[in-house]
């Protein structure tokens, strides 16, 4: 699809919406983060395989000696959904991530600390389960990464650290067959749906694929 083809409708500080008119009168709209130089649609193949996601998600586990591991999460208010839901440590890629190493291991370390208070140490494992997600493709071009982070105690643990409008309601410590359930069940034990992002963190962690990557 070319630039050319497109007409930016609506434009803030935070979202944008373009119709992509790919066809002489045709119209679909897609709400994103991006500008026109950078969004997704008018990518070749080889600039869409090499992109950068636009946010990052932590699949959180702490894995302490002798003790069942356990996904840390939390609950946080998503206003389009006007509820707290259940979800792992998440946030944009910033400019300042994009420095010297990878932009996505960067914003994670940023974002758990941001979030939880968390800090991983050289006996801590911080690695990437898969490059570049959409979740809502028909709608936006959005993206997120996930990055597994495998802790060993949690010191510093707080929520003190929400940027902006940003409100959290608590952490929640779930083992393997909480996973299960919340799964089972597809929603939380207050029975709020979440979003596919927890879902994807949750298999994760039940399925045992996170020690796979160790």
């Amino acid at each position: 699809m070319k630039r050319e083809d497109m007409e930016q409708v609506f434009d803030s500080k935070y979202l944008r919406v373009f119709d992509l008119q790919k066809e002489a009168g045709t119209h679909y709209y897609n709400a994103t983060r991006r500008d026109l130089e950078h969004v997704v649609a008018a990518k070749s193949k080889e600039e869409f395989k090499a992109m950068l996601p636009d946010a990052v998600t932590c699949i959180v586990i702490l894995d302490k000696p002798g003790e069942d591991a356990k996904l840390l999460m939390s609950y946080e208010y998503r206003y389009p959904v006007g509820q707290y839901l259940l979800s792992p440590p998440a946030g944009l890629i910033d400019p300042e991530d994009c420095g010297e190493g990878d932009p996505v291991l960067t914003a994670a370390v940023r974002e758990l600390e941001e979030e939880t208070g968390l800090k991983p140490t050289e006996k801590d494992t911080v690695k990437t389960v898969n490059h570049l997600l959409f979740s809502t493709p028909g709608m936006t071009d959005e993206s997120n990464a996930l990055v597994c982070v495998v802790l060993h105690d949690l010191k510093g643990l707080t929520q003190e650290g929400a940027v902006g409008a940003e409100r959290f309601d608590g952490f929640e410590f779930i083992n393997k067959n909480q996973a299960k359930e919340l799964l089972k069940n597809g929603c939380d034990q207050n029975g709020i749906f979440y979003s596919v992002y927890t879902w994807a963190a949750l298999v994760y962690f039940a399925t045992d694929l996170w020690k796979s990557e160790e």
